[in-house]
């Protein structure tokens, strides 16, 4: 209704402006009424009830396009992440819900159907948009990312700034689509897929435990490792989950890592028939790399990194996850910096607890892996990463922010502008300075691989 009167509102300023002035020649647009779009607004009522890290309260939930409710109902939400939860601006897990209780699957947004869902909190990322751009470019060469959406969020009336809604990374036709392996598929070909891993921290109260029960131990050390006994690298069950996954299906997928792990690290690991290449789609690995180096993501290759071994298909990497880091927004090992591998963390910060596998360095000795990933470089340059194209990006998102008034109204409500936040490298004392920054990063950052990966 809003939006109607304000259609008649606006209807009724144009026709007395034509009217007043149709011995005039010309109009002065400057005088015309300006309509700011709006972004979604997403309300959250919990009855008094506060959101915690686990497990997820009731609440309420309405979503709003232009004061046309695109979805009301019950949910249930929590309070999610890991570092960020030391920002006051929390990032929340949302389930949509039935009447008792139940998951149900809904449409959000345009979004396909589904039941669990994230809103994002841009808090230390001031652009306020490294995920959505990250997530946009995987989508732009073929690779699935969490779809984005901006929106502004409400929280027991209270405005809490602006947001991304965002779908969570699970097994899904929509979403990661592969085979969904059921608890009575024990042998043969059905053993074979889906696994969804992760390379990440441990699930639970303590991120460093690792146990036969929720990961996959690497028989292979990290390189440039600080020889702490704790310095390995786990695949944690993420699909089946650790309380589903029976034994000959952890078997099967342990044994699938280990062989791939000897491959690559085996003295004929270039053979196409029995080196690394029977084991992994290669492509796959390119664009991860890509991706992770173009942004420079301080935690590339080692956290939030996701694996997929689909039924009777070659692990894959990937989607890619977790971007706030990336692209010059962290002053540690290197992150901030345009002229460095990422891949080539593990030099740089060698006493960290969580290093990136060896993998890298050893496709990256392979001459056919080097050719294939130095074409693909150059066909992406010439359309989806070349820099227009991602200045473009940035340019479509800042717009929208700026002449919605979502980016004011959220540094009102998070004064963090000029101000450091950890783990800022940059700190800007306005919002169009940390647009300068992040877009003079990207230009030097692709200045550099130019180079860099042509001479791999």
């Amino acid at each position: 209704m809003k939006t109607l009167l304000r259609f008649f509102f606006v209807g009724f300023l144009l026709s007395s402006f034509y009217t007043c002035n149709k011995e005039n020649s010309s109009i002065d647009d400057e005088n015309l009424p300006i309509i700011k779009p709006e972004l979604p607004q997403i309300s959250v009522l919990t009855n008094g009830v506060e959101i915690v890290d686990e497990p997820k309260i009731t609440a309420e939930m309405v979503v709003s396009v232009e004061d046309v409710i695109d979805f009301s109902g019950i949910i249930g939400i929590e309070i999610r992440g890991s570092s960020s939860q030391m920002f006051p601006k929390k990032q929340y897990g949302v389930e949509t819900r039935d009447a008792a209780g139940n998951g149900i699957n809904v449409t959000i947004l345009g979004f396909p159907e589904e039941e669990d869902w994230i809103l994002y909190a841009p808090y230390s990322d001031k652009s306020l948009i490294r995920n959505m751009l990250i997530y946009d470019l995987s989508r732009d060469i073929d690779r699935y990312a969490s779809r984005t959406k901006f929106v502004e969020v409400s929280i027991n009336n209270s405005y809490n700034g602006l947001y991304v809604f965002m779908e969570k990374l699970k097994r899904d036709t929509n979403r990661i689509n592969i085979n969904k392996l059921k608890v009575d598929e024990n042998s043969g070909e059905d053993l074979t897929g889906g696994y969804i891993l992760k390379i990440d921290k441990a699930s639970g109260l303590d991120e460093t435990l690792y146990t036969s029960n929720n990961s996959i131990t690497s028989q292979y050390l990290p390189k440039n490792n600080n020889a702490a006994p704790w310095q390995k690298i786990y695949f944690n069950y993420d699909t089946p989950k650790e309380e589903d996954i029976t034994p000959e299906q952890k078997d099967y997928i342990t044994n699938y890592m280990n062989n791939f792990e000897d491959a690559l690290a085996g003295d004929n690991y270039t053979d196409p028939n029995e080196g690394y290449s029977k084991y992994i789609d290669a492509n796959s690995f390119i664009d991860f790399f890509l991706l992770n180096e173009l942004s420079n993501n301080v935690d590339g290759y080692r956290l939030s990194t996701w694996l997929t071994k689909d039924k009777n298909e070659k692990l894959k990497m990937g989607p890619i996850w977790d971007f706030n880091l990336a692209f010059g927004n962290a002053n540690y090992c290197g992150g901030g910096e345009t002229n460095v591998w990422a891949y080539k963390f593990n030099e740089r910060c060698p006493e960290d607890f969580w290093l990136i596998p060896f993998w890298w360095d050893r496709l990256l000795s392979d001459p056919a892996f080097v050719v294939q990933l130095q074409a693909r470089w150059q066909q992406l340059r010439s359309g989806a990463f070349s820099n227009q194209a991602i200045l473009n990006k940035i340019d479509s998102y800042t717009e929208l922010l700026n002449t919605s008034g979502a980016a004011e109204a959220n540094f009102k409500k998070w004064p963090v502008l000029n101000e450091y936040v950890w783990p800022n490298n940059y700190v800007g004392n306005s919002y169009p300075a940390e647009i300068n920054y992040l877009k003079n990063w990207i230009n030097q950052r692709l200045l550099w691989l130019d180079t860099e990966i042509m001479a791999l």
